[in-house]
């Protein structure tokens, strides 16, 4: 890696200052000292994002408590977010902050993973991780953004099981919760199909393979999104299927042509090398 021995100039007093050694190479100390670097602007990116994060949470707890609200304008009945306890409020404020602060300070945490990894790579893998970095936000942000578009018809079903006498008195932690793992969890899924690809592109899985499974992967989307969906919201399942399915076959086509390119490369290189042979 890109790194970095700690020495000082001899007789100079000055300040330390970070090289290579001869051969170019890190010792396991200073891999240790250049991670501790990594983390430390990390950290401090997301502090000073929570930061903001604390004065946006109202407005991030108005647009969770929105889905809760329109129960109550729909169905003429009492819902409200309920705090157990009189920290609540508080706690909840602040977890909120963090993540917040976590999702916007995200450019800086995965440029410093990026510079932490990147030159242990060859330049091919380097262009390939970049592609997926460049691809993956966008992607995550989508799958979190699908998610909180379910959120209000799932919170409708679930809560229609409720009598009409009674009251939809909700724990706003346990709520908050169930949103986070619902949005963050479709955020992830939408990452995979990416992943597919980054692993035929460095010849770990072939396309062929990919489209081959492509059964198995529909089944598993298939369960995926009817165990973060209630089980009797048919709607909300297919409407986080379909797009995950989408993006599984835009995976076996970008796959495809790639290994279509990589063997008319390679029947190219035989073909100059045979043509060599035969003219010696």
């Amino acid at each position: 890696m890109a790194a970095t021995s700690v020495r000082g100039d001899e007789g100079s007093g000055s300040a330390p200052r970070q090289t290579k050694s001869r051969e170019g190479r890190m010792s396991l100390g200073q891999h240790f000292l250049e991670l501790r670097r990594r983390l430390f602007f990390a950290a401090l990116a997301i502090v000073v994002c929570s930061v903001a994060g604390w004065f946006l949470s109202p407005y991030v707890l108005d647009a969770l408590r929105a889905p809760v609200l329109q129960i109550a304008g729909s169905d003429n009945r009492q819902a409200s977010l309920n705090f157990a306890n009189i920290t609540g409020a508080f706690d909840l404020k602040l977890t909120i902050t963090i993540t917040v602060g976590v999702i916007i300070s995200s450019p800086v945490w995965l440029y410093q993973i990026w510079a932490f990894i990147v030159p242990a790579l060859v330049r091919k893998e380097k262009l390939y991780a970049l592609g997926f970095l460049l691809t993956a936000i966008p992607l995550f942000l989508g799958g979190c953004c699908a998610g909180y578009f379910v959120l209000p018809h799932i919170v409708q079903v679930m809560t229609s099981f409720i009598a009409q006498q009674d009251s939809s008195i909700i724990d706003a932690k346990t709520y908050y919760d169930f949103v986070l793992k619902l949005v963050l969890a479709v955020g992830v899924a939408f990452v995979l199909p990416v992943f597919l690809v980054l692993l035929n592109f460095v010849g770990v899985i072939s396309a062929k393979s990919i489209i081959k499974s492509w059964r198995v992967a529909i089944i598993l989307i298939v369960l995926f999104t009817a165990i973060v969906t209630p089980a009797a919201d048919v709607i909300s399942m297919l409407l986080l299927a379909v797009p995950m399915i989408l993006l599984y076959l835009a995976a076996c086509a970008v796959t495809l042509l790639h290994d279509r390119r990589a063997a008319r490369r390679v029947a190219a290189l035989d073909a100059e090398l045979d043509a060599e042979l035969a003219g010696e």
